[in-house]
């Protein structure tokens, strides 16, 4: 029996060098220094007592109450969370769904037709593409340019936009650059999403996570666009901002997200109409989940700053071992990770497989994020700071070798 399948996806997935030797490596018994755990409930459990998940077990969550919006009472309490850091967000304009990944998934559905594009920065995570595929949607790169830090280049991202273009994509802070929007860089989007009919989707799972910034000559970052300074608000854009658990909780097995809808009136009363419709279709989000969300954020605060104590100790002790060194760590402005530049002795990929397969040190090359050139590695901060001092040290054995 023959079965047709679609070609949204590379189904036929082939095992890269770098996958297959951690593969060989953990079958022979092979302990690895992992230096890109991204789970915090993985690298920081003790922050996570077992009775944080008790308001899951409500008999209210017996009751099934579908509302296409998400419950009322979570969206109050999103709201809330967004007033605690200054930011002001109507729950009435939010639209809870069950992952950033989802919310992606239906902005692509909302905003494009089959063949339409949607701009997306380099380097950054590469989840979009495989989202923009399942959705018929091109995903087009526009370049993040390092001068001292990653930047919007609006000149190559204007030149990006072509008739089909819908949407553009900001990662804020991006991943794994760890670099916000400064509000130059904002004004730019916003103009020419308003110029071009097009709307911004401003991903800001780890806006929590902010670091001193070591770049205030740039001019202002902003900590999120949920909410617009005096300069911006008259610049007349349809914004999406994107966020969830996984990272303002730092639980992402709880599968809550939401999708906050900016922008002028009528067209932004329209644009929700329009989601509520997409997310009715699918009603993904869970009662449990949904009305244990206000007990859970109140437990934010320990969370957070047990994860940012963990990810500036392990920034510092990056800073420290490879001062001085071949090796540099690029500026990070917030997030839960950074990029290391090594001497372009060696490829990215000479590098991570050398440092694997002879140190047994697992980290990330630049091109799983598709940086432009070489030789780049991307590290976890969350890994715990005796990790990270172990991994500096057996990386700079190895460049005494080269």
């Amino acid at each position: 029996m023959s079965v047709l399948f679609s070609s949204r996806l590379p189904w036929q997935r082939q095992t890269n060098r770098f996958t297959q030797m951690q593969a060989e490596l953990r079958a022979a018994g092979v302990p690895l220094l992992d230096l890109v755990v991204s789970n915090p409930t993985r690298a920081l459990p003790e922050l996570y007592p077992e009775s944080l998940l008790a308001p899951l077990a409500s008999s209210d969550a017996l009751r099934y109450e579908p509302s296409p919006q998400g419950a009322y009472s979570t969206r109050q309490a999103i709201a809330d969370y967004y007033q605690s850091r200054g930011f002001a967000v109507d729950p009435d304009h939010l639209v809870l769904c069950a992952s950033t990944s989802e919310a992606y998934l239906w902005l692509f559905q909302l905003l494009c037709n089959p063949g339409d594009e949607v701009l997306f920065p380099e380097p950054s995570y590469p989840l979009l593409p495989f989202l923009g595929n399942l959705a018929s949607v091109d995903i087009v790169p526009y370049p993040l340019r390092y001068d001292g830090r990653f930047h919007v280049s609006v000149a190559e991202l204007k030149a990006a936009i072509s008739s089909r273009s819908r949407a553009i994509v900001a990662v804020h802070p991006n991943n794994p650059t760890g670099t916000y929007l400064r509000e130059t860089e904002a004004t730019a989007l916003l103009q020419l999403c308003a110029q071009h009919g097009m709307a911004l989707l401003i991903d800001e799972v780890f806006s929590d996570y902010a670091f001193v910034d070591p770049s205030p000559q740039e001019g202002p970052r902003l900590l999120s666009l949920a909410s617009l300074p005096d300069s911006l608000r008259d610049i007349p854009a349809l914004r999406f901002v994107l966020s969830g658990f996984s990272k303002v909780l730092g639980l992402p097995q709880l599968k809550l997200g939401w999708i906050a809808v900016c922008g002028p009136e009528p067209l932004r009363t329209e644009a929700q109409n329009r989601l509520e419709l997409v997310a009715d279709t699918f009603l993904s989000v869970g009662t449990p989940i949904q009305l244990a969300a206000p007990k859970l954020l109140q437990h934010r605060p320990t969370l957070v700053a047990g994860i940012r104590r963990r990810i500036t100790a392990s920034l510092e002790v990056l800073r420290e071992h490879f001062d001085g060194t071949a090796v540099s760590v690029l500026p990070v402005e917030g997030g839960w990770y950074a990029v290391l530049r090594l001497p372009r002795i060696l490829t990215e990929e000479q590098w991570v497989l050398r440092l694997l397969g002879e140190d047994h040190l697992l980290l990330h090359p630049g091109y799983f994020f598709d940086f432009p050139d070489e030789a780049y590695v991307i590290v976890s901060l969350l890994a715990a700071p005796h990790d990270l001092a172990e991994g500096a040290r057996r990386l700079l054995l190895r460049l005494e070798t080269l």
